[in-house]
């Protein structure tokens, strides 16, 4: 793969405050992310769980950052489709991306927590068919062939298929997306098999990207999303204090649900067992250079979950990204700052 790589911001929207706030800041974050050069911004969907992730309708809130950016590209990561009605998400997207200029990029899986399915009236155990029976309405709604009773969606989008991503954390995961030839989604952390607790995350997913890759159609160009958890600071123990504070949070929400304990017996430990890069820019530089299955990758997404500093934190922390740790890497040049297409 090429060392050039496109560079997003990712959020979960977790800032802990108000859901309205928490979506003012955000679009401030992604106005940041754009005038800091980075070519996408991603935003996360849950349903019903504050705690876990805070937006429960992610096209809304991209319509309305849409309309503020001119040039980043806005993606889903992802929408929960098991969850959803297909023909309202191929409505939604269709129209999104006409009023983006074409800047959409969806992200489709089938997480979600046991929870929302049940709310919903659906059967968590099921989820799999779900999705599959749904993402292929959805695209078929987008090419424009005739629905059940000869309907056909208006505006239909033909295009849109091009910029689908599927996330996984599988090898059968990384095989479906292949033969689709669909972007590939690789997650910030995931879970390790129970015999291999110490098993590297680069380890697990380097096999779903030589799945994705073997079945990809001869003359498709891969596009592989690797997600990861960063902070980078000025200081590396002002990181490493506001860490603390997030990855408690985290562990407690962890263990309240009933998820596997992800306490070390020191910070550095539990830093590593959630997969996070904190610190300075070149304390951040050195952990990135490890990992090898981000040099694999066409896309690099960054989320500051689970240190989740506080908002102007998050805002240097993209403005580190851009200026000092992706040219170290190699990843792409600093960039030159620019203003927001609308403040």
């Amino acid at each position: 793969m090429p060392s050039n790589k496109r560079l997003g911001f990712f959020s979960r929207v977790l800032d802990r405050t108000d859901a309205g706030e928490r979506y003012r800041l955000l679009t401030e974050q992604i106005l940041h992310a754009e005038r800091m050069g980075l070519d996408s911004a991603w935003i996360a969907q849950h349903h019903l769980d504050a705690d876990e992730g805070g937006l429960p309708a992610p096209t809304v809130l991209l319509a309305s950052i849409a309309a503020r950016t001119s040039r980043i590209r806005l993606g889903t990561g992802v929408i929960t489709l098991g969850l959803e009605s297909p023909l309202r998400v191929a409505e939604d997207t269709a129209v999104l991306d006409l009023i983006s200029n074409g800047r959409l990029e969806i992200g489709f899986g089938s997480g979600g927590s046991a929870k929302a399915y049940k709310a919903f009236g659906l059967d968590s155990d099921a989820r799999a068919a779900l999705y599959a029976e749904k993402l292929a309405l959805v695209l078929r709604a987008w090419r424009g062939d005739p629905l059940e009773g000869g309907a056909v969606l208006y505006p239909t989008a033909p295009t849109l298929h091009q910029r689908l991503w599927q996330a996984t954390f599988s090898v059968p995961g990384g095989t479906r997306a292949g033969k689709a030839g669909d972007g590939l989604m690789l997650s910030r952390t995931q879970p390790r098999p129970a015999d291999k607790p110490d098993m590297t995350l680069w380890d697990m997913q380097n096999p779903i990207i030589d799945a994705y890759l073997k079945e990809l159609p001869s003359g498709a160009t891969p596009r592989i999303l690797g997600s990861r958890s960063l902070f980078v600071a000025d200081s590396h123990e002002e990181a490493l204090r506001l860490t603390e504070i997030g990855l408690n949070r985290a562990a407690e929400r962890a263990e309240a649900i009933g998820l596997p304990e992800r306490r070390g017996s020191s910070l550095a430990e539990t830093i590593k067992a959630w997969d996070l890069h904190v610190g300075t820019p070149d304390d951040v530089i050195e952990s990135l250079s490890r990992d090898k299955s981000l040099e694999r990758c066409t896309d690099v997404v960054f989320q500051v979950h689970s240190a989740d500093p506080p908002h102007p934190y998050i805002l240097r922390s993209i403005e580190l990204l851009a200026e000092k740790v992706a040219p170290a890497l190699g990843w792409r040049d600093a960039p030159a700052r620019q203003p927001a297409a609308a403040e």
